[in-house]
């Protein structure tokens, strides 16, 4: 069962209007977009996601609520073009929740977990013909822990891609138990003790298979320019490098510019277009956190456009 993480307060943050348009750009198993669609009942929902299983999943859970709702089956770095295509060029909210859902977790064959045997995958989207295999036994040296420095932020990188290399020139390594007993046999005892030694490295190939960091900055700068005025934009990260881009993005929109801050007078024209909703990211409370333990590094950060 997947339970959305910081639901009540992105759907709060995200300020509904019952008449408006808003964009989720992250459907996943229908949880955030269900509650958008319970309160816009004269608006329009459009809803992204590639993941063919959690579309089906989310379609029942919304007809049930109403109609007035499209899902495209695209990623969200197609979010503007997707949009134009449908003559819509402003919304007044958009959504991104960028964890991966339980079900994708908990769906063995899919490869996501570190806990359950299955093919190295990890695919979002199954039509993707580059899987976490291909990543595994194709890239080299170099290429394996400068992504796993860079997306898992691995201090032991260079150890387990070595590791890695070695394994795959006895045979390929198939499944994601092989991959993590060979990144249990590169690390030290004690980074062992406190969270699963595979988690970093897990989330490092996700990263890297669908492309997550490259298309997060690109979409969010198109979610700012399709937004009215008004209209606002939130975002939920789950690890300090998404959480960087975001929070990049937002300071650079809703700062002065340099030449007339301070100034007593400053023209309309060089006031920034966006402001910060909360100047901290805002994190599950206590009892988020103990019904749900996947919602423990979860921020959400909230933008509005101002002009």
């Amino acid at each position: 069962m997947h339970i959305s993480v910081l639901l009540n307060e992105s759907i709060e943050a995200l300020n509904l209007k019952e008449d408006g348009i808003y964009v989720d750009c992250t459907l996943g198993y229908g949880g955030h977009s269900s509650n958008i669609l319970k309160r816009i009942k004269r608006g329009l929902l459009y809803a992204f996601d590639q993941d063919k299983i959690a579309i089906e999943a989310a379609t029942k859970r919304l007809n049930e609520i109403g109609n007035n709702y499209v899902i495209i089956k695209s990623n969200f770095v197609h979010l503007k073009k997707e949009l134009e295509l449908r003559d819509v060029n402003q919304v007044d909210g958009i959504l991104f929740d960028l964890g991966v859902s339980s079900p994708q977790l908990d769906e063995t064959d899919r490869g996501f977990s570190y806990h359950n045997d299955a093919r190295l995958d990890m695919r979002m989207d199954q039509d993707n013909n580059f899987s976490a295999y291909e990543l595994v036994n194709e890239y080299s040296l170099e290429k394996l822990s400068e992504i796993f420095f860079k997306y898992g932020e691995e201090k032991y990188s260079r150890s387990i891609a070595k590791n890695i290399i070695k394994e795959r020139e006895i045979k390929k390594i198939e499944t994601t138990l092989e991959l993590v007993e060979i990144i249990k046999k590169s690390i030290p005892e004690k980074a062992k003790r406190d969270k699963h030694p595979a988690r970093k490295v897990f989330q490092a190939i996700r990263i890297e298979v669908n492309h997550e960091l490259d298309i997060l900055e690109s979409s969010m700068r198109d979610a700012l320019s399709m937004l009215k005025p008004g209209g606002r934009l939130a975002v939920i990260t789950f690890h300090s490098l998404e959480d960087r881009i975001v929070k990049n993005v937002f300071k650079e929109v809703t700062e002065i510019d340099k030449m007339v801050k301070g100034l007593p007078n400053i023209p309309q024209d060089m006031l920034p277009d966006y402001k910060l909703i909360n100047n901290k990211a805002i994190i599950p409370t206590d009892d988020e956190l103990t019904d749900n333990n996947r919602s423990r590094s979860s921020k959400l950060r909230v933008i509005e456009r101002i002009k």
